[in-house]
C-alpha cells in the first residue's frame, strides 16, 4: 500500500479542484458562465437549504418576471412573495426584495464587487458574498456553504459540529488558505459541485472523487461520521385550531400575516394556538372569537356542531425545520361570494394552506386521517 501523504493545501489543492471542475463539474446550470452578478446572487439565495432541481423552475420564473435587479426592486413585495411561495424559508424572499432595493438605491443597480460591500446587503452572508464576488467578478474570495463544509470536514478530518464557533473558525481558515489566485470562481464552483455530486451526505461516490487518495476521512473510515451531526434538541410541538371559510367561488378567507414570524408577508386562514388536549370549551372559545371578528353569527351553530366531534379526530401534522405543528380544522361554506375571501392562486400562501384545504375535502367526504408534511418555511 502506498504511503498516505496527507491532504493537500493551498495552491496544490486549488489547482486540482480547478482541473476537476473543467473535466467533471457541472457546466449547464443556467446561472453559470454568465458573469452576471444578479443571476449568481439570485441562484445563491435560492440554493440556500434548497436542492438544485427545485430551484431551477423558480429561478426561471423569477428571471422571466424580473430580468434585472432594478425590475425586482420595483416589484410589489406581495408579487415577489407569491412568486416565491412554495420554495420555503420565506425570510429569503423578504431579504431578496430588500437587497434588490438597496442595490438600486446604494449602488446604482449594479452589485458591488467587494466581499465587504456585498456582505452589507440584506440576506448576503460571508459565503454568499464570496460566491458572488468570485463567480461574477473573479475576486479571490472563499466560500463555506453546506456542501463545502462537508468536503472540508471529510477531506481534512475535521471533527466537531461545523457550526460550533471554534470548528467554523477552523473551516473558514481552511477555505481562505485554499482559494487559488487564478480562476477562483471556477475553484469555488468546483467545491460546490464536488459536494453536490460526489461528496454527498449519504453514500458518497468516493471512488470517483479527485481527493480520494489524500482524504483523511476515507483513510480513517470516518466518511459516514463526518461532518459531525448537530446535537439533537427536541423540536417544540405546537397545536392550532384553524378556520377555513370558502365562498361560492371556492375562494378562502385569508389574513395577511404581518407579525414577524415564519410566514410573515404570506396569507393564511385564521388559526389560533390551543392546548394539545384542548376540550370542547377551549375550542368553542377560540371559534366564538372568530365568529365575532368576521361576522359569522349565522354560522355559529354549524361551527359548534363541528367542534363537538373535533377532540377525537386526528391532527394534521405539519413539520417545519425548527418546530412541529398540529392542526385541527373547522369549515364554513358560504352560498355567496365574500369580499374577505381570496383565491389561493392569487395570494402568496405557505404549503400548509393547501394541506388544510385537502383536510377540508376529506372532512366533507367523511374520511379523515392524520397527515404529515414537511414545509421548509
Amino acid at each position: 500500500m502506498s504511503q498516505f501523504m496527507g491532504p493537500l493545501t493551498g495552491e496544490l489543492f486549488g489547482e486540482l479542484l480547478v482541473r476537476w471542475q473543467k473535466q467533471h463539474g457541472r457546466q449547464t446550470l443556467p446561472w453559470q458562465h454568465t458573469g452576471d452578478a444578479y443571476k449568481v446572487w439570485l441562484s445563491e439565495v435560492m440554493l440556500q437549504q434548497t436542492q438544485v432541481t427545485t430551484v431551477l423552475a423558480y429561478y426561471a420564473r423569477f428571471l422571466q418576471a424580473y430580468p434585472t435587479v432594478s425590475d425586482l426592486a420595483a416589484a410589489p413585495e406581495q408579487d415577489v412573495m407569491q412568486l416565491w411561495a412554495g420554495l420555503g424559508y420565506y425570510t429569503r424572499a423578504r431579504n431578496l426584495h430588500a437587497c434588490a432595493k438597496q442595490v438600486v438605491d446604494r449602488f446604482g443597480g449594479c452589485f458591488p464587487r467587494t466581499v465587504a460591500e456585498l456582505e452589507s446587503l440584506p440576506g448576503i452572508g460571508r459565503s454568499t458574498a464570496g460566491a458572488i464576488a468570485s463567480l461574477a467578478y473573479g475576486v479571490r474570495a472563499p466560500i463555506l456553504d453546506g456542501n463545502v463544509k462537508r468536503v472540508f470536514c471529510r477531506y481534512y478530518g475535521v471533527e466537531g459540529y461545523p457550526e460550533q464557533t471554534t470548528i467554523k473558525k477552523n473551516l473558514w481558515a481552511i477555505a481562505d488558505a485554499n482559494v487559488p489566485k487564478v480562476q477562483p470562481g471556477i475553484y469555488n464552483q468546483a467545491l460546490m459541485d464536488l459536494g453536490a455530486t460526489c461528496c454527498v451526505p449519504r453514500s458518497p461516490s468516493c471512488s470517483v472523487c479527485p481527493l480520494m487518495s489524500s482524504c483523511v476521512a476515507l483513510r480513517k473510515g470516518m466518511v459516514g461520521l463526518l461532518p459531525t451531526p448537530k446535537p439533537k434538541k427536541p423540536r417544540p410541538e405546537l397545536y392550532f385550531l384553524s378556520l377555513i371559510v370558502q365562498d361560492e367561488r371556492g375562494a378562502v378567507l385569508l389574513d395577511l400575516q404581518t407579525d414577524k414570524g415564519v410566514w410573515q408577508g404570506l396569507w393564511t386562514p385564521p388559526f389560533e394556538a390551543c392546548d394539545g388536549q384542548a376540550d370542547l370549551a377551549d375550542l368553542t372559545r377560540l371559534a366564538s372569537a372568530w365568529v365575532d371578528r368576521y361576522g359569522l353569527q349565522a354560522h355559529r351553530l354549524a361551527i359548534e356542531r363541528q367542534l363537538t366531534g373535533l377532540p377525537g379526530r386526528p391532527w394534521l401534522v405539519h413539520e417545519l425545520t425548527h418546530r412541529k405543528m398540529h392542526f385541527r380544522v373547522v369549515h364554513v361554506k358560504l352560498p355567496v361570494a365574500w369580499e374577505l375571501c381570496h383565491l389561493v392562486s392569487e395570494r402568496p400562501v405557505p404549503k400548509i394552506v393547501h394541506k388544510l384545504l385537502d383536510q377540508v375535502q376529506l372532512l366533507t367526504q367523511g374520511s379523515v386521517s392524520q397527515q404529515n408534511t414537511l414545509d421548509l418555511g
